[in-house]
């Protein structure tokens, strides 16, 4: 109780303070009998925070404790109340292991308790002491650190290697960092599987971490790809730290043909098991998924060999794991194996709608498997979205193509009826399936209003429809019904250009999702939304300014304020401040960029140009949370688009780097450090 600082209905510290009032109980347990209860309080007694009562107690001790981990335990204890003391306790521990390591044969065992080695490594991390060799040798020295029981040492500290390495990046050094980059080469070299297993995860943080840091750690990382204990997380790793990865592919390659080949050698197309494989068949198909982001034209000969038994790899290459906005190119072999893929009665839903999204982003040029995708229709409807990207291709397949989905259409899902629309142009099946939608629930409501507003003027008769579908103000808000309410907003305004029947709508959802966190997209969404009323959407400015206090809304109300207010109501200036903060927390960075452009170069004081030079070369990330195997790419695009608004504002251009093939920006050598 007194180590929480989640107090509600008391004042600040009273918790902490009843439980300090009782030190007179707890203090005596210092000499107990039992280690356990020794252990316990100390750490009761640390946590009150009364470094005057507790101190001299713990000294004491120290002196004559002999259970390691309870010395442990003390000497985290005086370094949470005195860091300077702690420091110094711990780097007497420190040496007193460093003698004794010399004192026995280059093979033995360590005798430090692994325990207080820990503890004092934390401690001197806590207390700001510099990185020495005395630390390195002792942090590895108690690895594998899971048997240890390092729960005592604090929830954030249960795996230490990992939690060191953190530290000591976010010092944000070049020295701290090359430390790390020296620490994890040493444990990715052990000749312990556990040890290279605790490297990896903690390599995986360094490199969420720090930009410099996947580069450093390459050469370590690639010969463990040799290594049948190691290479799955080599894998899982590299798949994560972007473009940085691309040396890892011949490697990669070479892991994945092992699946390939085996699936060859006298199975006669008979489905193959992992266990048929020596059990690398998951691990060639995670190798062939890092290929198919990384080097997708190498990776599509093997994907379209193999189509049935690459599950993982064709979900990189229909776009799972790959940069968003990005598209796997066009492969002749790959279409042909989708199709034979699509006739299978037993295809697995998740499967059918990666193949189905694949041959969408390729559009007309996946016009020969139009008969597969039409035969495909009554089992998997979404089929449709891949046939209605495909119109437009000069086939002659255009009459049965349409007669297989006007008989999906009849009861079938809206996106039948909206490639129904695409192939023939005709609205009114369209435009009842929509009718119908609007009157259902916000799930339904949702994708009905957004695909009306895309038909523009031509959705007119949904106008009724549509205005009499919002939920209205004094409705019970859930995530869903707000939504359902921006977007109708957003419908009305697209088809009528008329902005008064949005207006109230986007009002009521901002008044909804006020003050609520967990409706801060919503208000989000609903900003975007008034953004593209122009000034017409004035009368919602103050519900605009509302969200500025929030780094998450903040970059996302100032693009709608540059839209709709009056011009020279805006503080350019105090808005660019609010932004630039947004980014350094990481809160909607990318749209935060977008919002410094839009405020222009004279919003921009000397301080703010400086700001968004470090937000492009700073070597800590910017984006460090997210889906595991995105946070790297995040950031590397974020990167990419701070550089490149650094350069329109300043009108240096060479800080923006050219586009790739697959429409990312090229990675930008980082600079030492």
């Amino acid at each position: 109780m007194a180590e929480s600082e989640d107090e509600y209905g008391v004042g600040q510290g009273t918790v902490r303070a009843a439980v300090a009032a009782q030190l007179p109980l707890i203090l005596p347990s210092l000499s107990d009998g039992s280690p356990e209860v020794r252990q316990a309080a100390v750490w009761a007694a640390a946590h009150t925070r009364e470094a005057r009562a507790v101190l001299p107690g713990l000294r004491e001790r120290w002196e004559r404790e002999p259970e390691a981990p309870v010395r442990a335990e003390l000497l985290g204890a005086v370094s949470r109340l005195d860091p300077a003391e702690g420091a110094a306790l711990a780097r007497e521990a420190l040496a007193r292991e460093a003698l004794a390591r010399e004192a026995l044969a280059p093979k033995e065992a360590p005798p430090g308790p692994p325990h207080v080695l820990l503890a004092a490594v934390f401690a001197c991390l806590d207390a700001g002491v510099p990185w020495d060799l005395a630390q390195h040798s002792a942090l590895l020295s108690t690895l594998p650190a899971d048997p240890l029981g390092a729960d005592r040492l604090g929830l954030d500290r249960r795996e230490p290697l990992h939690a060191v390495v953190e530290a000591l990046l976010l010092r944000d050094t070049e020295e701290d960092r090359a430390a790390v980059a020296t620490l994890l080469d040493t444990a990715l070299r052990d000749g312990r599987a556990e040890v290279r297993a605790e490297a990896l995860w903690a390599a995986g943080r360094a490199c969420r971490l720090s930009r410099g840091t996947r580069e450093r750690l390459l050469p370590s990382l690639l010969p463990l790809l040799s290594d049948t204990d190691s290479a799955r997380g080599v894998v899982s790793l590299l798949g994560g730290i972007g473009a940085a990865a691309a040396t890892a592919v011949p490697a990669l390659l070479a892991l994945a043909t092992v699946d390939a080949d085996a699936a060859d050698d006298g199975t006669d197309g008979e489905v193959i098991t992992g266990e048929s494989f020596g059990g690398d068949a998951d691990l060639a198909d995670r190798a062939l998924g890092v290929v198919a982001v990384l080097a997708p034209e190498k990776a599509a000969p093997l994907l379209a060999r193999d189509l049935g038994r690459r599950p993982w790899a064709l979900g990189s290459a229909a776009g799972m794991r790959a940069p968003e906005g990005t598209r796997f190119p066009f492969d002749r072999q790959l279409l042909a194996a989708i199709r034979v893929r699509l006739t299978e009665p037993d295809l697995p839903s998740g499967e059918t709608w990666e193949l189905t999204r694949l041959l969408r982003d390729w559009g007309a040029l996946a016009a020969p498997a139009l008969p597969e995708l039409c035969a495909l229709l009554p089992r998997h409807p979404q089929a449709a979205d891949a046939i209605a990207a495909i119109h437009g291709a000069e086939v002659a397949a255009g009459p049965f193509v349409v007669d297989a989905l006007r008989a999906a259409a009849d009861g079938g899902p809206l996106v039948v009826a909206r490639a129904l629309h695409r192939w023939t142009g005709e609205t009114p099946e369209l435009l009842r399936r929509l009718e119908k939608e609007l009157a259902g629930g916000p799930e339904a409501v949702t994708p009905a209003a957004g695909a009306a507003g895309e038909l523009g003027a031509v959705a007119a008769p949904l106008v009724p429809a549509l205005r009499a579908a919002p939920s209205g103000a004094d409705a019970a808000g859930t995530t869903s019904v707000l939504d359902a309410d921006t977007a109708i907003a957003e419908a009305l305004w697209r088809i009528t250009r008329d902005a008064s029947p949005a207006v109230p709508v986007l009002d009521s959802v901002f008044a909804r999702a006020a003050g609520q966190y967990w409706f801060r997209w919503n208000a989000i969404r609903a900003a975007r939304a008034t953004a593209l009323l122009g000034p017409a959407g004035r009368p919602l400015v103050p519900r605009l300014e509302a969200l500025l206090a929030d780094p998450e809304q903040a970059p996302v109300a100032v693009l709608a304020l540059i839209a709709v207010a009056e011009p020279s109501s805006l503080d350019r200036r105090a808005l660019a401040d609010i932004v630039l903060t947004s980014a350094e927390q990481g809160a909607s960075a990318p749209e935060a960029c977008d919002a410094l452009e839009a405020l222009g170069a004279t919003a921009l004081a000397p301080d703010h140009i400086r700001r968004l030079g470090a937000l492009a070369e700073r070597d800590l990330r910017v984006v460090r949370w997210g889906l595991e195997d995105q946070v790297v790419r995040a950031d590397d695009a974020l990167r990419a688009r701070a550089r490149a608004v650094l350069g329109a504002l300043t009108g240096d251009l060479s800080r923006a780097a050219p586009p790739d093939g697959r429409g990312r920006p090229r990675p930008t050598p980082a600079p030492p450090g």
